[in-house]
């Protein structure tokens, strides 16, 4: 879906609709590609550079420079040779087959719709908190570099998140600016007529509109929905005005209009994905659209809409903690779903209410969307090797006497969109090693071509890119302190700070209390000392935010400021404030050394730290999320010892490691130079790890794993289940007749250092071919279970039961070995959607 052209009279006042060119410039302003693909930002210097630095945004420099400017500078030959020129690449980037194209010709997956509630695209756009729309944007733009064909499903919000502003006594404070739609890169949906695309929803029996844009994002699109039509009631205009905004009742309001508003948009536009991928539970009402739309299309019931589409959907957890998962109270559910489930599902609502229930039958429980995603899709995943475990355990309530190996969670380990997180010094370097349409394809050549860089070379560009990091920091930090009210003379000292020589670490994060921010002043005289040291001394970069009501993190956020004013480190500690995509853009392609400190095993991934690998950055992080699975001594250095840990006693002593890491380790070999002046065991882990780990940790990779091993079996399922729904009448049989289900006997003889297990099970009159018998051993080092299937070898026999056998060769004991009866009847996700079991013992 390439979604409808746009008017140029929509989107300009008429006095400059008519200038030659303005159209060539306004497709190139309205498409993010110009986010990680920077060969356009000369032309938004030249119209206006000042405006350019401080919004890094083209459609409001087209919306804002006069006619003049323009009819100048699309009179000037150089600068039309370059517009043409970039609408030719354009074009060919758009038409020319791309990876999955050439990969998969043959599949049949046509759309994934992607929901999320929160996309990090672009400052220009800036409807996003952190990890969850940093995930959503960076997938979003790779699907486009790799031609999946992935579309975006989010809300466009008046205010977004908080802005943030510390005063001169260190406290946070909020700022709440409006989005305007006129200034942002998105375009209104507009049917032939011209008419605004509008949809109506409705929530608690009042009609709700709502107004639709288009987002532009190379080859894909994101399609965004605000309820701030002036035809709504106040009350509903306000529903998509803050990003998480609210308490629950404005959330469940923003989530029905992603899930149910969301698939509504999608059916407009006539585009009929195979696949739903919710990217957290937030998305989860769309199970219901998409159940209910195929309900009122086929003429049959919710189980059997429910059984087919769930075969089509996905659901990515970011949660590592019970806590986080959005539930909602029974009165809040019934006030806003009540009518919807009789209506518009023909279910009771007590049914909808069992879908997001531990247990289906406690009128009392809360409803939780994170089950009904899971009672919803036919594959679940978390977001890095170890969430996949910490999800299996959370999860595992719900599939009773299943063991935890298999708990239906897999994992896909996130990564980050290396075109939009790499310095142009990092552009340049990976472009002359590994070519322009490197991340457009398969990665297997990257990491020797990046492993063949001289040490020259990649120390000249650590040189250049701090630098550049500690050029910015003086100019942010001397706008940050003028327009927080502080003394002149301490502004003015903001352009004198730091020394682009001296070892830059960068710490950013949400201030929130797993994370840990303040580990590193445990001891506080221990780190001014580190800091301090004059032979080898070290400068320190904190940003990040607190939620606007979480005064825990605030505080976390003030200690900081006072550590610093308190012990007068304003040469050596620096505190940004209003941490957003461009600051973010400046520390991890700067930082020497990328500082992450949370508390096992609660950061489900943490992205933060892959995108400093292409810009030659390093990591010093916790045992936890994606560095869990990425660390070797070669690349970084890690913290903890790799278990959870209870006691608070466990952060003073991985204080006490930090320090030692940082003594002991990163600083001297940071300092410890040959006679060029090259720290060569430096520069050969910075080799390393953007070898090694580059390629690994891009959303590159993930995305291409998501294709094949995610989006093409689930439309290849959900086609297959269209064309019969013979599984609800075998789901249903089971279920009627599961309860008779019993082992009779069991005989084990042992010969020739072999097992042979005969043993006899009563299915109560379930045709064979829906069930099998197996015997299973948990792994002794804590691996994937030994599971083998035993063979039917009697059907019916003097009793009625059937006796089934198998040999083992092994040296383990025989009480290792237990029989069980699980579901088996073709087409079938054991046990994700049938999770009878039946053990021996």
């Amino acid at each position: 879906m390439q979604g409808k052209p746009f008017n140029i009279h929509h989107l300009f006042d008429f006095s400059r609709s008519d200038i030659q060119g303005i159209s060539e410039l306004a497709e190139l302003a309205l498409d993010l590609r110009w986010s990680w693909n920077h060969s356009s930002d000369q032309l938004w210097r030249e119209l206006d550079q000042d405006l350019w630095q401080q919004t890094r945004n083209p459609w409001i420099i087209l919306k804002t420079v006069s006619k003049d400017k323009l009819i100048e500078k699309l009179g000037d030959p150089a600068f039309q040779t370059k517009l043409t020129e970039l609408i030719r690449l354009k074009g060919d980037l758009s038409t020319a087959p791309a990876w999955f194209q050439a990969t998969h010709s043959q599949s049949t997956l046509n759309a994934v719709a992607y929901f999320s509630m929160e996309f990090m695209l672009s400052e220009a756009l800036p409807i996003y908190v952190g990890g969850l729309g940093n995930v959503a944007g960076d997938q979003l733009k790779s699907a486009s570099d790799l031609g999946v064909p992935v579309i975006g499903v989010g809300l466009l919000y008046q205010q977004g998140y908080f802005r943030q502003v510390i005063d001169t006594y260190g406290r946070q404070q909020a700022l709440y600016s409006y989005n305007d739609p006129g200034q942002l890169p998105i375009v209104p949906l507009r049917l032939e007529n011209g008419e605004w695309l509008r949809l109506k929803i409705s929530l608690c029996g009042s009609e709700v509109w709502l107004r639709t844009w288009e987002v532009r994002v190379g080859r894909t699109r994101l399609y965004l929905l605000d309820s701030n039509d002036p035809a709504n009631a106040p009350v509903h205009r306000a529903i998509t005005n803050e990003l998480y905004g609210g308490g629950p009742d404005m959330r469940i309001q923003q989530e029905l209009v992603l899930g149910i508003g969301g698939w509504k948009l999608l059916a407009a536009l006539d585009i009929n994905p195979e696949v739903c991928h919710m990217n957290e539970g937030h998305a989860a009402f769309v199970v219901l659209a998409r159940a209910g739309d195929f309900m009122r299309r086929n003429n049959c019931s919710f189980e059997d809409a429910m059984a087919v589409t769930r075969a089509g959907n996905i659901f990515t957890t970011h949660t590592a903690v019970a806590a986080g998962f959005d539930q909602f109270s029974v009165p809040l559910m019934e006030q806003y779903l009540a009518i919807y489930a009789q209506k518009e599902l023909d279910i009771e609502f007590d049914h909808l209410m069992s879908l997001g229930r531990h247990d289906p039958a406690n009128e009392s429980e809360e409803f939780k969307m994170a089950y009904l995603a899971i009672r919803g899709s036919m594959t679940i995943n978390g977001v890095s090797e170890l969430h996949g475990s910490v999800s299996r355990q959370l999860f595992s309530s719900l599939f009773p006497r299943w063991p935890i190996s298999e708990i239906p969670v897999g994992h896909v380990t996130n990564g980050v969109h290396m075109p939009t997180w790499d310095s142009e010094m990092a552009d340049a370097i990976w472009t002359n090693a590994c070519g322009k349409n490197r991340w457009r394809g398969e990665l297997s050549t990257m990491s020797q071509s990046i492993a063949d860089l001289s040490d020259e070379t990649l120390w000249e560009f650590r040189q250049k890119s701090r630098g550049q990091l500690v050029d910015y920091t003086r100019n942010r930090l001397f706008r940050q302190l003028t327009l927080a009210g502080y003394p002149c003379s301490l502004i003015e000292y903001a352009n004198h700070i730091f020394n682009p020589e001296v070892l830059t670490l960068a710490f950013a994060r949400r201030f929130v209390p797993y994370k840990r921010t303040n580990l590193l002043l445990t001891d506080p005289y221990r780190l001014v000392k580190i800091l301090r040291n004059p032979d080898f001394p070290v400068q320190l970069i904190i940003a990040g935010k607190a939620p606007p009501h979480d005064e825990p993190g605030k505080q976390l956020i003030q200690q900081w400021v006072n550590f610093i004013q308190d012990y007068q480190l304003q040469d050596h500690v620096v505190f940004l404030s209003d941490y957003d995509m461009l600051v973010t853009e400046m520390l991890v392609q700067g930082a020497d050394v990328w500082l992450n400190t949370p508390k096992r095993p609660w950061e489900a991934c943490g992205t933060s730290g892959m995108k400093v690998l292409v810009n030659g950055g390093l990591n010093l992080s916790e045992l936890d999320g994606w560095w869990a699975e990425a660390y070797s001594p070669s690349v970084g250095w890690a913290l903890g010892d790799g278990r959870e840990h209870q006691d608070f006693g466990w952060d003073a002593t991985e204080a006490n490691e930090l320090y030692e890491l940082l003594e002991n380790k990163v600083i001297p070999e940071f300092y410890t130079r040959n006679s060029n002046g090259i720290p060569v065991r430096w520069v050969e882990r910075v080799r390393q790890s953007m070898a090694k780990l580059t390629p690994v940790f891009s959303a590159n990779r993930t995305v291409r794993q998501y294709s094949e091993q995610y989006y093409i079996p689930a439309a290849s399922r959900f086609n297959e289940r269209i064309k019969g729904w013979s599984i609800r009448a075998i789901q249903r049989d089971l279920k009627n007749r599961w309860a008779e289900v019993a082992f009779r006997t069991l005989q084990i003889d042992n010969a020739n250092d072999a097992y042979k297990f005969h043993i006899s099970v009563w299915i109560n009159g379930i045709n064979p071919e829906y069930v099998k018998v197996e015997l299973f051993a948990d792994d002794l080092n804590g691996g994937a279970p030994m599971i083998t299937p035993m063979f039917l070898q009697v059907e019916r026999a003097a009793d009625g039961a059937h006796i089934y056998l198998a040999s083992i060769n092994t040296k383990r004991p025989v009480g290792d070995f237990t029989p069980r009866v699980v579901p088996a009847y073709k087409g079938i996700s054991v046990p994700l959607e049938d999770n009878h079991i039946l053990w021996y013992r």
